[in-house]
């Protein structure tokens, strides 16, 4: 695990309180480290931050952040319910605690342990929605609000149906469970029913997972691919069109009249009745001639027809 910037520095030691977390894997071993830093007393929290404020005082600074690093594994502590790594969350605390110290002003009355709690929370909530789940499944306010309170809220459903001597083994809140929620969060009924489904679901792997063979086996992308976008695809399907439209007129300005008028009834025509245009022998009736004559002529008319698309496409 990595720390922020400004904090690594030799071992502490006994003469040197303010020397920095030692810089080691061992997670234990930083937050042993992180707890035994002193605490700064009010004289002192405000000696440093006029500093740091007024003369850009680095080391000030860092003896505020770390005077404060035990409030960061304390915080981060409490999210460990997300599967995360305690180390992570512990990184993104310190990052939302660098930046309460470098808007902290000490002329407003407010402890920095106060004011820093905000933004501890903030960056560590900021990381979990980032990667609790590779879909983020909190956006606005209110689904925030949901997502870190609806897994306390259902504890304590559960320590309150034990209680009762009721089914502990329930997963999905009951609709009196729900309205309960809805009116403490003052949030709809529906979205914390819509918040525990996003929880409840886990992500999906689209891709295949290779088989003993070595060979794909068949996944979710396969069929949730969007193949209408592919380059490709599109230039065919513009290309579809052009000849349909365009293509199609220009290949019947090719034609005589009797011959555009017979492949027009026959193919391209469609009445009220979705019936489509006049059969053969109605044409030969109209034309004086064998209803054998008028299927040669559109068999002559069509291929003219496909001959002038070929040359305009």
């Amino acid at each position: 695990m990595s720390y922020p910037v400004g904090i690594a520095a030799p071992a502490m030691t006994l003469a040197n309180p303010w020397s920095a977390v030692p810089s080691l894997g061992n997670l234990d071993a930083y937050i042993s480290a992180a707890n035994r830093l002193p605490m700064l007393t009010l004289e002192e929290e405000q000696e440093f931050a006029r500093k740091f404020k007024t003369d850009n005082d680095l080391e000030a600074a860092g003896k505020l952040v770390l005077s404060h690093l035990r409030l960061v594994v304390s915080v981060a502590r409490q999210y460990l319910g997300y599967g995360l790594p305690h180390g992570d969350l512990i990184q993104e605390g310190n990052v939302g605690l660098m930046k309460a110290v470098k808007r902290f002003d000490p002329d407003q009355g407010v402890r920095l342990v106060s004011y820093a709690l905000h933004w501890i929370k903030a960056e560590i909530h900021e990381y979990i929605l980032k990667n609790w789940r590779m879909v983020k499944v909190a956006t606005t306010k209110a689904q925030r609000k949901l997502f870190f309170n609806l897994r306390s809220m259902k504890q304590r459903f559960k320590s309150d149906d034990a209680a009762a001597d009721l089914d502990t083994h329930r997963e999905t809140l009951s609709p009196e469970q729900v309205a309960t929620m809805a009116r403490e969060l003052k949030v709809k009924p529906e979205e914390v029913l819509e918040m525990e489904t996003r929880l409840s679901g886990g992500d999906v792997l689209l891709d295949p997972i290779p088989g003993d063979d070595g060979e794909d086996a068949y996944g979710p992308i396969a069929y949730l691919t969007d193949t209408s976008h592919e380059p490709v695809a599109m230039i065919e399907a513009r290309q579809r069109d052009y000849l349909a439209t365009d293509g199609i007129a220009t290949a019947l300005d090719s034609l005589d009249a009797r011959s555009r008028r017979i492949v027009e009834e026959r193919w391209l025509k469609v009445n009220d009745d979705s019936s489509g245009g006049m059969t053969l022998h109605d044409l030969a009736a109209e034309y004086g001639v064998s209803a054998e004559r008028i299927r040669q002529i559109e068999v002559a008319a069509m291929k003219k027809m496909k001959t002038a698309l070929v040359e305009y496409a």
